[in-house]
């Protein structure tokens, strides 16, 4: 009967290290202990487990249990005895120890017997020594497949967004890994203004942070960063004006030793997010920060280069890139340039410096009084223009009128401008260099018939 036991045992750690997988091993365990001991009772008390075993046996192990048997048995890692002081029952708590640690309990009930015998517990205390062997190889395996996992990730986002992304498509990218690799249900990245008192939600972030009901998690982050907190990890956020989202990872995107922003991954639940995602968090984003600063800079260059510097508005060659690819794929366009009247007297008068003050007067105005494709570029010294794709001449020529009358009335100095205004539409054959002219002409007509006018020129055609 030894004999076969034994045997039986033999066959139990072939089959439970036949496996890798932890779910099906735990199974496998609780099949054999049913062969062996179809009249006991058994649970298994696992620590650390993140593993869901619905069907089985299986509880945590906490520190703070009032079973300090068991807690006995997997600090010290010797099979422990209890008896039921409910009925005649022995109870036996058998570690399952591995060659690196204890990771779990086995908790077995005799039901009708005073103690376990000699031979039970040296055969139970075998089971368990083997179970919690395969248990640690299971382990192991799962967590080098996770560690190499992590390492492609880490790999494959940094190879894309060192491959010239732009900032938006970046973000969507860093977003959507995240997403898909945490189970997050928020993701967000926010950028720092100069001053640090604001911050701007990036393209590419989850739409939740573009609300309203954002902005309490957001502002609570910011604070946190700004004090100099480092990254956080918080299980359970519980605040009055907080209450959807309890599980938040948040990581500070720092460059050149400069705090530029930061990152925020949430969920729903308490504790959804383990403190190994954390870390892995933190090192995926410490290996796409240069690539994340690389597109900012990137984006910050390529604004400075269709900017003008004083104005703001938009540089000629970007204007005139913009117009070309209009009229090739618009139906129609109106083009209206600006220029101001007197300014030779300005700058005589005042002073240059008041001169370059006029010319950004005008230049917001001209930021205030267009919107979404709209185009405002500075043309040339005090000549500004306005593009306008897919707007018909009457709008644009009431524009233009909006215009001067503005500028008469709001600026200090008192200036005057002047605009000529022209127009295209795919019924009739232009090019953006007549479309120039023609605005040109209209400009140069208003400018010696009194100014502070809008005059439209067109083919053959003069309209004050």
């Amino acid at each position: 009967m030894e004999e076969n036991k034994y045997k039986k045992l033999f066959q139990i750690t072939e089959k439970l290290h036949s496996t890798l997988d932890v779910n099906t091993l735990l199974g496998e365990l609780f099949v054999i202990l049913q062969e062996v001991y179809p009249d006991f009772s058994y649970y298994l008390l696992l620590s650390q487990d993140t593993h869901s075993h619905n069907d089985l046996p299986i509880i945590d192990l906490d520190y703070d249990s009032e079973n300090m048997t068991a807690i006995n048995a997997y600090v010290s890692g010797k099979i422990q005895f209890e008896k039921s002081i409910v009925a005649n029952h022995a109870i036996l708590y058998a570690p399952l120890k591995g060659g690196r640690g204890v990771y779990g309990v086995l908790q077995i009930i005799a039901p009708n017997t005073p103690q376990f015998p000699d031979y039970e517990t040296e055969f139970i205390t075998l089971l368990a020594r083997c179970a919690g062997s395969a248990l640690e190889n299971a382990q192991l395996y799962q967590q080098s497949r996770k560690a190499i996992s992590d390492l492609q990730l880490i790999n494959e986002t940094s190879r894309r967004l060192n491959s010239n992304l732009r900032l938006t498509e970046t973000m969507t990218f860093m977003s959507e890994q995240i997403m898909t690799s945490f189970d997050a249900e928020e993701v967000g990245f926010f950028l720092f203004s100069d001053d640090q008192e604001k911050v701007k939600v990036l393209s590419g972030s989850t739409p939740y942070f573009f609300t309203k009901q954002a902005r309490s998690y957001i502002d609570y982050i910011k604070e946190k960063i700004q004090k100099g907190s480092g990254p956080l990890f918080i299980g359970d956020l519980n605040l009055p004006t907080i209450t959807s989202f309890h599980s938040i990872m948040a990581v500070p995107m720092i460059q050149r030793q400069k705090l530029k922003g930061f990152s925020i991954i949430m969920h729903q639940l308490p504790y959804f997010f383990s403190f190994q995602t954390f870390k892995l968090l933190q090192s995926l984003l410490h290996h796409s920060s240069l690539a994340l600063t690389n597109s900012l800079l990137r984006e910050e260059l390529e604004t400075l280069v269709i900017t003008d510097h004083l104005t703001k508005l938009h540089s000629r060659k970007f204007l005139d890139e913009k117009i070309q690819r209009s009229m090739k794929m618009d139906e129609e366009g109106t083009f209206i340039l600006i220029d101001i009247d007197n300014f030779k007297e300005i700058n005589d008068t005042y002073g240059h410096q008041i001169g370059d003050k006029v010319l950004i007067q005008l230049a917001d105005l001209i930021k205030r009084n267009i919107h979404g494709r709209d185009i405002g570029a500075r043309w040339g010294g005090e000549e500004l223009a306005i593009y306008l794709p897919m707007v018909p001449l009457y709008t644009g020529t009431a524009i233009a009128e909006r215009l001067v009358e503005k500028v008469s009335e709001s600026t200090n100095p008192h200036i005057t401008v002047s605009c000529g205004v022209s127009y295209w539409n795919k019924e009739q054959l232009d090019s953006y260099q007549n479309l120039f002219k023609r605005a040109d002409e209209a400009l140069y007509i208003a400018k010696e018939t009194g100014k502070n006018k809008v005059i439209i020129q067109g083919d053959n055609i003069t309209v004050v």
